[in-house]
């Protein structure tokens, strides 16, 4: 099923940054952002006193994040995975912001906190694991290896005040 994209890559990543220094800020965090070409690893900073995470925005408006593809040689799909996550240090997150069926007039985006490690883990599980370099909001699969099982991006991963206080600590 062809998902219909309604906002430019552009208007999604603003949407979603902005979106996520929203949440943090509204969860009583301070927030700095990162402008420019050249953002190294994360967009925002949080910060409540001494506790600090760099945030990693990637938003997406057709059920999934692309984030381990360019790293995929010869289907080896777990190697790509840990190369990817090589490139992230240990205090950043990742803020996954879903703006698939949301109407901007009455719901809000669909938002997830995860850290480099937690994805990586969930991307190797995933596809009967097999794994898979995109992580999916929500995937059943229809044929192949891994026909029959449905994926999901963890309940727990979900926004809150809750998460951040746990990620604060890793």
């Amino acid at each position: 099923m062809k998902v219909k994209k309604t906002m430019t890559t552009h208007q999604v990543s603003v949407s979603a940054e902005s979106y996520t220094a929203t949440l943090f800020a509204w969860a009583g965090y301070d927030v700095s952002v990162q402008y420019g070409a050249n953002q190294p690893e994360y967009d925002l900073v949080v910060t409540r006193g001494d506790q600090f995470l760099k945030v990693s925005v990637k938003g997406s408006q057709d059920g999934g994040w692309i984030l381990a593809s360019k790293y995929l040689q010869n289907g080896d799909y777990h190697g790509a995975i840990d190369l990817w996550l090589k490139n992230h240090t240990n205090k950043t997150i990742f803020s996954l912001v879903q703006l698939e069926s949301v109407d901007f007039q009455s719901i809000f985006p669909r938002v997830y906190l995860a850290t480099p490690i937690e994805i990586a883990e969930h991307l190797k599980n995933v596809r009967g694991g097999c794994g898979l370099t995109n992580l999916k909001e929500k995937h059943e699969w229809k044929n192949g290896v891994a026909k029959g099982t449905v994926d999901a991006v963890p309940d727990h991963w979900r926004f809150s005040k809750e998460r951040i206080e746990v990620l604060m600590k890793v």
